[in-house]
């Protein structure tokens, strides 16, 4: 099975970056975890996303704030898809970061989820590698299923109580 790779921008990310890594782990997906900075160290996250697909990587999520350039940093030296994580600051709650991650040219995509939507930054990291994983689809179908019974058991316990 293919990895996934999580890079963030600061070590101040770790937090938001730890659901995606529960995610992972929850499903069985390796991962390997790094900090490279697209402004500090552009060299490190430039050969990082140029050998990633040759290092068994199957796709990469970017966590970063503020400016937020990683993920299209990553994007740029990479046809593997990218996945960035708008991370929340202090400074404008994390639109920065959001404009800055989506807003990318044409031809270099990057998949956005919410900001600090890490959770699903995974989930889509596992769909992209369950499209050749039949294990892993299934995986993916049984936790839909799982959610789906949660949600309708909460709504019969609502329904009661709201009876009686």
């Amino acid at each position: 099975m293919k990895k996934i790779a999580i890079l963030m921008g600061s070590d101040s990310d770790l937090p938001v970056v730890e659901k995606a890594m529960e995610t992972l782990k929850a499903f069985e997906v390796p991962y390997e975890v790094h900090i490279y900075s697209a402004h500090r160290t552009p060299e490190e996250a430039r050969a990082f996303s140029q050998s990633a697909r040759e290092n068994g990587i199957g796709a990469i999520i970017a966590a970063a704030g503020k400016a937020a350039h990683l993920a299209g940093a990553l994007a740029a030296n990479t046809t593997l898809p990218v996945i960035g994580i708008p991370v929340k600051s202090s400074t404008l709650d994390g639109l920065d970061a959001l404009l800055s991650t989506v807003q990318m040219p044409a031809g270099i995509p990057v998949a956005t989820v919410a900001i600090d939507g890490a959770a699903n930054a995974a989930l889509l990291a596992i769909q992209i590698l369950a499209v050749s994983d039949d294990t892993l689809a299934k995986k993916l179908d049984a936790a839909r299923v799982e959610e789906r019974t949660k949600i309708l058991e909460k709504n019969a316990a609502l329904e009661q109580k709201l009876k009686g």
